[in-house]
This record gives structure tokens, C-alpha cells and sequence, in this order.
């Protein structure tokens, strides 16, 4: 069946462009963008943004990894696919109702809220858009192409809009729906090409009670990691100052950036390692997680090193010279991206897959309290270095638990890896690229020439001690090169 002959290698290639250009819009973007706001404005958005991602989370309950999971598992009968998202629609839509309720109540209550209501209530779409958008369904059956295509659109769309209507401190606001524009708006498409994939008319003989046990599962899963994720700058923003949350969320945005292309593997993974659980494929399971575990090995690991000798230079280049406060949240929270990578992989696309959801769940909350607890000890005296200590410490904690209850899977795996590798092309790496940091020739050549000797070090020495997946990667860029050098008659 066409389905199941889905490539692998496009998903991971589509995804790939979509986390590009997530990475492209933020660097064009935020440089002009910091310089004008400030702090101040990018600190009251991040705010906002993190204030409605509560709200967001109980709309959603739990649906956007459930449901890849569920419709993942019988996308190969339409009927009985058609009748899934259909009842999980009807669940969403009570959900996102009172999700709404519950902010209108905060609105008209919170003092602290009074100032920048209209921003609130601008970013609050992003409930509704996320609402109708249906993201998991078109994930489930690996619909990469029409989700890059589409967001890559509203993402220019959005890019364009910035510099036109953005020119003075007080268009926050404005700000804050523009955002919404590039990340969301483009949603509305999922809602009217649903046709296409699913039986619109009404089916009936509804079985909602079946969704909500493992549904309530993953909502306390995602509440986990929205908590500390996103209470960081809600507890910056009331425990300290918007310039606080606006040097946080400049360090956040950035590690961000580089945790989606860590990730990038892992997301068109879960459909496909559920459709293989579901069949009983373990072998290539196995095969499939080996090969993504090293892939975040050798992706996090140099960009960790990277932007931690580089934070400085980071900043002062998308941020400008009103961002030194963020410099050392930035290199304290720089370990994330190997921790996420990793977590990413083991729960969502190991452990969930296995239906062993309630152990990321498990680790989710020890890291989610841990976070709250050291946010409230060390915010009032170091703010957002404070803050950015509380994540990682969470985000390690998150590891160890998930990596204790895989180590039977993950041990034999891990064992194959070379090690001595990887540290010494890190050390030649970094001593390769240490020289720029002697010359004064600004940030942004600093970071284009240290990047150009670090990276290309790294990966000359993997391909000297010849690292299999290096290799591997790279006999696929070239046999794709040249068929289409053949296709064209080149």
C-alpha cells in the first residue's frame, strides 16, 4: 500500500526544510525585532506567550501526541480513521470552550493583566488555530510535504509583515499577532483539506469514553513539560522584571532554534515507530531508534560546545548590545539541547510508541517539580540565570529517570557508538576555532568564521575515523545529487 511506502528519508528531509526555516525566521527576524522592542517588549510577549500556553494546554489535552499515535495505528482504514478524528474533534472543541472561559475569567481579574490586555487576547488565537488546525491527523499519515509547504508560506507572509508594520517600541503588541501569523494562521488549511483524508459527514456510533483514559495520560504528560518549559518566564515575569523575562526569552529563543534541528529526526519518527509497534516490526524499531539516538549524539553534542563558547557573540548578534544579561542564562542552558534531544527520543519516540506512556509522564512531573522548587529559591536572587539553572536541572532529571527504565534497549545500542571519536573531533573542533575569539572583527563575522572551523573540523574528523552514520548521511546526499544530475542529463 502507497502509505506504508512513505519514505522515511522525504518525511525526515521535509521536516528538515520546515525546521529550517523555524530557524531562518527567528535569525532574520529577532535581530530587528530586539533592537526596536528591547527587552522590555520581547520580555511582555514571551509573557504572553507563555501565560496563554496554559490555556492552550488544557484545550489540547493531550490530543496532539495521542493523536498521531491512535489515527497513526489505523490510517490504513479510512472508515475507522474517519471516526477517530472525528471524536477527538468533539473532545477539542469542549475543551478549547472552557479554555477560553477559564482566560476570559483571568483577564477581568488579574491586575497584572490589565495593562496588555489586547495582547493577551491577540496571542489567545493561538488556541483556536491550533484548535481547527488537526496537526497530529496530517502527522499521522506523514503529510510532510503539504506541513512544510504550507507553514514555509505564512512564515514569509509573516517575515514581510514584521518589517512593515513594526517601527517603534509600543508595537509589541503588533508583535505579538505577527508571531501568531507565522506560526499558526496556516492552520486554517488543515481544516479545509480535511476532506481529502477523511469522511467529513458524520458517522455516528461514537466512542469517546475510549480516548479519554490515555488522553488524560498525555494531557498530565503535557502539563509536565509545559510547566517547566513555560513557568520559568511566567515566574520571571512576576517574580522579577519584563527586561528579566526579555533576557531569558533572547537565550530561550535561541536554544529553541537549535533544539528543532536536534529534533528534527525524532519528529516524523513517532508515526512510523507506532505503525511499526503496532505490526510487531520490532527489528526494524530497533534498527530505527539506533540509528535516530545517533543522530542526537552527533548533532547536539557539537552545537552544546558551539554556542556555549559563542554565547556572547550569539547574542550581541540577534539580539543586540542591550542583551549582555542573557549571555549567561545562554551557556548555562546550552546542555538542553542534548537533554531534550535525548528525552525526545526516549519518551515520545520510544516510550509512547510502546504504550509505556506513564513513565514519561512519571519523569515529566519529578523534573517539572524540580524546577519549580529551584525557580523559587534561586529567581528572586539570580533571575534568569536562575531560571535557566531550574531547566536544566529539570531536563537532566527527565533523562536519567527515562534512561533507567530503557537501559536494557539503549545500553547494547549505545555500546556501538565511538566515543573517543566524538571527544577528540569536539577538542580539534574547538581548538580549531578558538583563534577568532583573538581578533576583533565583530559578531556576526565572528560567528561565520568560528562556525566554518568548528563544523567543518568536526566533520572531517568523523569522516577520517570513518563514523558510520556520517558516512552513511553522506553517500545519501551524493546518490540523491547524482540521480537527479541523471534526471536533469547533467
Amino acid at each position: 500500500m502507497t502509505k506504508k511506502k512513505i519514505s522515511l528519508k522525504k518525511n525526515f528531509i521535509m521536516n528538515l526544510i520546515l525546521t529550517m526555516s523555524s530557524f531562518i525566521f527567528p535569525l532574520i527576524t529577532f535581530p530587528y525585532v530586539s533592537r526596536i522592542l528591547l527587552a522590555e517588549g520581547t520580555g511582555k510577549v514571551s509573557f504572553a506567550t507563555s501565560l496563554i500556553s496554559y490555556f492552550m494546554l488544557f484545550s489540547q489535552l493531550g490530543v496532539p501526541t495521542y493523536g498521531i499515535r491512535v489515527c497513526a495505528s489505523v490510517r490504513d482504514n479510512k472508515e475507522e480513521l474517519s471516526r477517530t478524528v472525528q471524536e477527538l474533534f468533539i473532545i477539542q472543541l469542549f475543551t478549547t470552550l472552557i479554555s477560553y472561559a477559564g482566560l476570559a475569567v483571568v483577564l477581568l481579574t488579574v491586575p497584572r493583566l490589565q495593562a496588555d490586555r489586547t495582547l493577551y487576547i491577540i496571542v489567545s488565537l493561538n488556541i483556536f488555530f491550533t484548535f481547527i488546525s488537526m496537526e497530529w491527523l496530517y502527522k499521522a499519515l506523514e503529510q510532510y510535504t503539504y506541513i512544510t509547504v504550507r507553514s514555509i508560506i505564512f512564515k514569509f507572509v509573516a517575515l514581510i509583515a514584521m518589517f512593515i508594520f513594526i517601527h517603534q517600541k509600543s508595537d509589541y503588541v503588533i508583535y505579538g499577532g505577527i508571531t501568531i501569523l507565522a506560526a499558526s494562521a496556516s492552520n486554517i488549511f488543515n481544516f479545509v483539506n480535511l476532506h481529502r483524508h477523511i469522511y467529513i459527514r458524520p458517522l455516528g456510533h461514537y466512542n469517546l469514553k475510549r480516548h479519554l483514559k490515555p488522553i488524560m495520560i498525555f494531557f498530565a504528560m503535557s502539563c509536565a513539560t509545559t510547566i517547566y518549559t513555560h513557568i520559568d518566564t511566567l515566574m520571571l515575569g512576576f517574580m522579577a522584571t519584563d527586561t528579566d523575562v526579555g533576557y531569558y526569552s533572547a537565550a530561550v529563543k535561541i536554544k529553541n532554534i537549535l533544539v528543532s534541528l536536534v529534533t528534527s529526526l525524532g519528529a516524523v519518527l513517532l508515526p512510523r515507530v507506532s505503525y511499526y509497534v503496532k505490526n510487531n516490526q520490532i527489528d526494524a524499531f530497533k534498527h530505527v531508534t539506533s540509528k535516530a539516538l545517533h543522530f542526537v549524539i552527533l548533532m547536539a553534542t557539537p552545537m552544546m560546545l558551539y554556542f556555549m563558547l559563542y554565547a556572547g557573540d550569539a547574542i550581541r548578534f540577534l539580539s543586540g548590545s542591550g542583551y549582555e544579561g542573557a549571555i549567561i542564562p545562554m551557556i548555562i542552558i546550552m546542555p538542553t539541547l542534548l537533554f531534550i534531544g535525548l528525552s525526545n527520543l526516549m519518551g515520545i519516540q520510544i516510550l509512547v510508541p510502546l504504550g509505556r506512556e506513564k513513565i514519561v509522564l512519571f519523569s515529566e512531573i519529578t523534573g517539572a517539580v524540580l524546577d519549580l522548587v529551584i525557580n523559587v529559591i534561586l529567581i528572586p536572587h539570580l533571575t534568569s540565570a536562575g531560571a535557566a539553572i531550574g531547566t536544566v536541572v529539570a531536563e537532566f532529571t527527565v533523562v536519567l529517570f527515562q534512561f533507567i527504565v530503557l537501559k536494557d534497549l539503549l545500553v547494547p545500542i549505545l555500546k556501538k557508538f565511538n566515543y573517543i571519536a566524538i571527544i577528540g573531533a569536539l577538542v580539534i573542533s574547538t581548538i580549531a576555532s578558538l583563534w577568532v575569539k583573538m581578533i576583533s572583527v565583530g559578531s556576526f563575522l565572528t560567528l561565520v568564521t568560528s562556525a566554518v572551523c568548528f563544523f567543518a573540523m568536526y566533520a572531517l574528523i568523523l569522516n577520517l575515523v570513518r563514523e558510520p552514520l556520517v558516512l552513511e548521511l553522506e553517500k545519501q546526499v551524493l546518490e540523491r545529487f547524482i540521480s537527479r544530475r541523471k534526471k536533469n542529463g547533467g
